[in-house]
């Protein structure tokens, strides 16, 4: 199972699509040693990628023609980030614009180790050609 758009950040960390539907998700993480703080633990920036990855896929799980850009995100870190981990996340609300999700990470045996929450926000993708890149279309408000 795929992401279904190529997200170069997340192939280079090796994570692994596991349930993307019903605005559920889980992935996959068997952190290297690359990913690893100094007390041989995954480090925690890598633990928020997975988590922010997963809200979002949660998010994208009940449009994915759709894509989101992170809005906001909180992280809470309850104990050390150990062997093979897997994020799992929700879409607890969704308006027409926004996505309200949460999700935690569990190690191998099954344990919380860090749980964020995060706000989320619809964009349309438009297709690019092979040599192109679309800019993402913000709308300011000043």
């Amino acid at each position: 199972m795929g992401f279904g758009v190529n997200i170069p950040f997340v192939q280079h960390l090796g994570f692994e699509l596991v349930r993307f539907e019903e605005g559920q998700s889980q992935i996959d993480f068997d952190p290297k040693p690359e990913h690893l703080n100094s007390f041989g633990v995954t480090h925690g920036g890598a633990c928020m990628t997975l988590l922010d990855v997963t809200m979002a896929a949660a998010a994208r799980s009940v449009d994915p023609d759709m894509g989101v850009v992170t809005i906001e995100m909180k992280t809470t870190f309850m104990q050390p980030a150990r062997g093979k981990l897997s994020g799992k996340g929700r879409l607890m609300h969704r308006t027409p614009t926004m996505g309200f999700t949460d999700a935690t990470i569990f190690d191998a045996d099954g344990k919380a180790c860090a749980h964020a929450t995060g706000t989320f926000k619809y964009v349309k993708r438009l297709p690019t050609g092979p040599k192109s890149a679309n800019p993402l279309n913000v709308i300011s408000t000043d």
